[in-house]
């Protein structure tokens, strides 16, 4: 039998006389595509290798032209523009100059400028800053307005984008809303306890009814396959109805003395503070909005609950197989999904309407919350983002229509329309020329070796 070691073994020999082989091969191809012959000397010139720096920063570039976050920023960009056509198209004097627009184009031109750069202008004013206040305090106040309206639209929208990733859809934050700001209305109105205590129960109060409520839909699923879809659409029927009962009834949640289906006053006691003090809306739920944040990113991105949450939701058989309680995650993730909810019908109670509260609390965060996390792709920093850009759409609209008189619907047909080009990504790529996923840059080795034989 023949040792391995020995500088006479064949096997040995024919090992390193392959790989010599190889080796030279190699090389050749090495040269034949990246070197040509010089026409004068006949010899042999390698021609450099490309800057590291430009293919990082072409590969940078086409990461970033096939990523989900660009899609989202192009929606945004594409859905400002129909808003300004519509802006334009139903501004009185557009129409008006647009009745001689071949006798004086430069009129037209002029009022849709006018219109549509007074429109967004307005618009920024009462969203970001307002430059017409004399003093900062007071101009930085639309953008403390913009946070207060999308401190609600955070917390639901991390609980519908957390469901998203667990491969479920969570349609009833109207309900958990509801259920959440009855039972942490209820407990800021009705009891007596020392400030701080008081709203940490009440808080406590209203995440556990949505988590509860949404908890609901969870359980049916795992334990009968019925479609959460279904079942939360129904649950909030069935939650408005509860709730509207309660507020109608004396000794519940209406209001003693009255007849209207209101609440009474939430006692300052268990009311959320205020971040910048009495002359601003914004209250301490905003800090709770982005805890919430910190924690979603935690849960599923560091913790092993938030692994078998994205296993699921990628492949819930293939989980299954791999031990995972498929069952046990949609409920896990339905009680998660429904205490964020629920912590956004607690910041509308206890923080922007402590003065009593009706039936329609929700204001429709519940169904806004579904196109925040769509917008934010289903991640806790993308649905801050989001929220935080639904928020300055809301305060800004009613500027846009106080000062310009812009029809808020306007408005709402420019969040309709970035859902609509989020949920169709080829048609923003088609629009910006984007590569699509997956994409890579035409190889030139053929055109190096048709080069090195000339």
């Amino acid at each position: 039998m023949s040792d391995p070691h020995s500088p006479h073994d064949p096997t040995a020999a024919r090992a390193e006389r392959a790989a010599e082989v190889a080796e030279a091969g190699q090389a050749d191809l090495a040269l034949e595509g990246e070197s040509r012959i010089d026409p004068a000397t006949e010899a042999r010139v390698v021609a450099p290798e490309p800057a590291d720096d430009e293919n990082r920063w072409r590969r940078a570039f086409r990461e970033i032209a096939t990523g989900n976050a660009i899609i989202s920023v192009l929606a945004v960009i594409l859905a400002l523009l129909v808003g300004a056509i519509m802006i334009a198209a139903t501004d009185e004097n557009v129409q008006a100059a647009a009745g001689y627009f071949f006798a004086r184009p430069g009129d037209t031109l002029a009022a849709i400028w006018q219109s549509v750069s007074g429109a967004y202008s307005s618009f920024f004013q009462g969203a970001i800053y307002n430059f017409r206040r004399p003093e900062f305090a007071t101009g930085i106040r639309p953008l403390t307005e913009t946070l207060t309206f999308a401190t609600p639209l955070i917390a639901a929208g991390l609980g519908v984008a957390l469901a998203f990733r667990v491969g479920m859809f969570n349609i009833g934050g109207r309900g958990q809303m509801l259920v959440a700001a009855a039972a942490g209305g209820w407990v800021a109105f009705a009891f007596d306890l020392p400030w701080g205590i008081h709203m940490i129960v009440a808080l406590v109060a209203g995440v556990v009814a949505g988590a509860v409520w949404a908890g609901i839909a969870g359980v049916l699923k795992a334990r009968t396959g019925a479609h959460e879809v279904i079942v939360t659409i129904m649950l909030n029927y069935v939650a408005f109805y509860i709730v509207y009962y309660l507020l109608r009834t004396p000794g519940l949640l209406q209001a003693p003395g009255s007849n209207n289906p209101t609440t009474p006053p939430m006692k300052d006691t268990a009311v959320f503070p205020d971040l910048f003090g009495s002359g601003y809306n914004l209250h301490f739920g905003f800090v709770l909005s982005l805890v919430a944040v910190a924690v979603v990113w935690w849960i599923l991105e560091r913790s092993s609950l938030g692994f078998r949450f994205r296993a699921v939701g990628l492949n819930p058989n293939a989980a299954r197989v791999a031990g995972i309680n498929v069952k046990s995650m949609y409920v896990y993730a339905m009680l998660i999904s429904g205490a964020l909810v629920g912590l956004a019908g607690v910041d509308q109670v206890l923080g922007t309407v402590t003065t009593g509260f009706s039936s329609g609390i929700d204001a429709g965060i519940g169904f806004d919350a579904i196109t925040v996390a769509l917008l934010g792709r289903s991640t806790p920093v993308g649905v801050l983002v989001a929220g935080i850009l639904f928020g300055a759409f809301k305060a800004g609209g009613f500027a846009m229509q106080a000062a310009n008189g812009v029809p808020v619907d306007i408005v709402l047909v420019v969040q309709s329309l970035i859902v609509l080009f989020i949920a169709a990504p080829p048609l923003v790529r088609a629009i910006f020329r984007l590569p699509a996923p997956g994409a890579r840059q035409p190889k030139v080795r053929a055109a190096k070796k048709k080069e090195a034989a000339r």
